[in-house]
């Protein structure tokens, strides 16, 4: 079964990255207390657009990259909110999916950028691309906490509030 391992915020770009073990998902803002929901991102637009609301990346990801390349990188290194075991994140690309009772559309890819490889290490320019996660909106608002299922919603299925 899919589902969150780990959540992860920083309150500013200069602040440590912290696990959670739940978080407010609010609908146009992102996660409560992390930096994009503050608009204080590195790469923060204003006005707020929906693939700047939460990333996800895959566990399995970030512990292959961390063997193949020899280096310490974890999953607060990565720098993305909910970390997700079980699933292929890159499929999520224009789907809609629940994690817990939150309904969340994947945008784009996230890939690794100069900023993230400034922060770890340059290796993970070529080690995460195509891995670097998933830049999604969220939809319905909610509490996302560790352990959460997430769940595909079959294409077609209307947006709105989340399934009871």
């Amino acid at each position: 079964m899919a589902q969150v391992v780990d959540i992860i915020t920083a309150e500013s770009p200069a602040a440590p990255a912290v696990s959670q073990a739940s978080v407010r998902a609010v609908p146009g803002q992102g996660l409560r207390g992390d930096r994009y929901f503050s608009g204080t991102g590195t790469f923060s637009p204003h006005p707020q657009k929906p693939d700047f609301e939460v990333t996800l990346i895959q566990k399995e990801h970030i512990d292959a990259f961390a063997l193949s390349a020899g280096i310490t990188f974890t999953a607060r290194d990565a720098r993305r909110n909910l970390v997700t075991a079980g699933l292929d994140l890159n499929a999520l690309v224009g789907r809609e999916f629940q994690v817990g009772s939150v309904r969340i559309r994947g945008i784009r890819l996230c890939e690794p950028c100069s900023h993230l490889a400034k922060l770890t290490s340059p290796e993970v320019l070529r080690g995460l691309l195509h891995k670097g996660g998933l830049r999604a909106q969220i939809i319905t608002e909610g509490e996302i906490r560790v352990g959460d299922p997430v769940v595909v919603l079959p294409p077609g299925q209307p947006s709105g509030p989340a399934p009871a």
